[in-house]
C-alpha cells in the first residue's frame, strides 16, 4: 500500500534538500523511542528533524495499518459514511488521509496534536489536499479533548505513550464523543495487544458493539505467549529506504486494532489470525470465530467454493466458511 498521490508528492517536497545523514540519525532516534515505548514526559517528536524523519519512515507504515483497519470497519458496516472525523494524537494527519481515501463523504476533520512541529508539518502536507475542511488543535491528550460528537473518532499509536490511568480516561472520553464508530490502532506487539484488550473490555462494558477484528464480545480466546496482531504492507520511497538503510522497497507493519460502534455489525464472520498455510489441495486457517472460540480450520479442495475463497484469503481478513 502506498500513500495517496497528493500526500506522497507533499512528503517528497518536504524532504527535498534534507541531508541524508541528518534524516538517518533522526530516524534512528525516533525508532528507538517508539520500539522501546519510552514514556519520559517528553514528546516523541520534539524538533523539525524528528518530524521529517517521522513522515519519511513512520508515516507510510502507520498509514497502511490505519487504512487497513478502516477497511475492516467499513466491511462490517457497509452503510457507514462518516461526514465528521475527530483524530486524537493526530501526528501529521495520517488517519485523516486514510479516512479521506476510504470515505469520500468526509466533510470536516478535527485533529488534536500536542507536538507543534509535527502539527505544523501536517498542516503543510495538507495545504493543497483535496479533502475535508480541517481544523488543527493543540492539546494535551490527557485533558484537552474537544467536546463535540463526531461520526468517526480515531486514536492511532497513542495509548502506548500514556500511563494506564490516562489511557482509561481517554478511551472513556472518546467513546462519549463517538457518534457512530471509534477506531483504536496500536503497535502489533504483545504490549499493544494488552492495551487493546483493556480498551476492548472498557468499551464492551460501556455498551459498545465490536465490529472488528473481533467477531464476538466474549473473552478473547487468545492466550499468551500467543497474541492477536496483523500486518499491512507499506511501500517505501527511495528516501524511506535510504533513511532506514534498507534494501527492499516495502515493509510489513505489525499492528493491532479495535473498531467499536454504536450500532452492531451487519454480520460477523470468522477472522483470520495468521498467514494462511497453503499446500496442494488444502489451506489451513487460524480463525477467531463468532462463537467466541479460536481454532484451526483445514479447508480442502473437496469444499469447492469455500476452498477457492480460502486460497484467496489473507491474514486479518474476514472468512465465511
Amino acid at each position: 500500500m502506498d500513500l495517496p498521490a497528493h500526500l506522497r508528492q507533499a512528503v517528497d517536497a518536504a524532504l527535498a534538500g534534507v541531508p541524508l545523514a541528518e534524516l538517518t540519525a533522526a530516524a534512528q532516534a525516533l525508532s528507538h523511542r517508539y520500539r522501546n515505548e519510552i514514556r519520559d514526559g517528553r514528546l516523541h517528536i520534539a524538533d523539525d528533524a524528528l518530524a521529517l524523519a517521522y513522515v519519511a519512515t513512520r508515516m507510510p507504515a502507520t498509514y497502511a495499518a490505519v487504512r487497513t483497519a478502516m477497511a475492516a470497519l467499513a466491511e462490517q458496516q457497509p452503510d457507514f459514511s462518516p461526514r465528521s472525523l475527530l483524530d486524537i494524537g493526530a501526528g501529521p494527519g495520517t488517519a485523516m488521509w486514510a479516512a479521506n481515501d476510504h470515505w469520500r463523504t468526509l466533510a470536516t476533520a478535527t485533529l488534536v496534536e500536542a507536538s507543534p512541529v509535527i502539527r505544523a508539518l501536517g498542516q503543510r502536507l495538507a495545504e493543497n489536499a483535496p479533502m475535508a475542511r480541517i481544523t488543527w488543535l493543540a492539546g494535551d491528550l490527557r485533558r484537552d479533548v474537544p467536546g463535540n460528537p463526531h461520526d468517526l473518532v480515531t486514536l492511532a499509536y497513542v495509548l502506548d505513550e500514556l500511563a494506564p490511568p490516562d489511557r482509561d480516561a481517554l478511551v472513556s472520553r472518546l467513546w462519549s464523543l463517538t457518534g457512530r464508530a471509534l477506531l483504536i490502532v496500536e503497535p502489533g506487539t504483545t504490549a499493544g495487544w494488552q492495551r487493546i484488550l483493556a480498551a476492548r473490555s472498557q468499551l464492551v462494558a460501556a455498551g459498545a458493539h465490536l465490529l472488528a477484528p473481533c467477531p464476538h464480545a466474549q473473552t478473547c480466546p487468545i492466550a499468551a505467549p500467543d497474541w492477536c496482531h496483523f500486518a499491512a504492507r507499506a511501500a517505501r520511497s527511495r528516501m524511506h529506504r535510504l533513511a532506514k538503510e534498507a534494501d527492499v522497497p516495502w515493509e510489513d507493519e505489525k499492528f493491532i486494532y479495535l473498531a467499536a460502534a454504536r450500532e452492531p455489525a451487519a454480520c460477523h464472520h470468522s477472522r483470520v489470525l495468521a498467514r494462511p498455510d497453503g499446500a496442494s489441495g488444502r489451506v489451513r486457517l487460524k480463525l477467531c470465530r463468532p462463537d467466541g472460540g479460536a481454532a484451526y480450520r483445514l479447508v480442502t479442495r473437496r469444499e469447492g467454493e469455500v476452498f477457492k475463497r480460502a486460497r484467496r484469503i489473507g491474514w486479518g481478513e474476514a472468512f465465511d466458511g
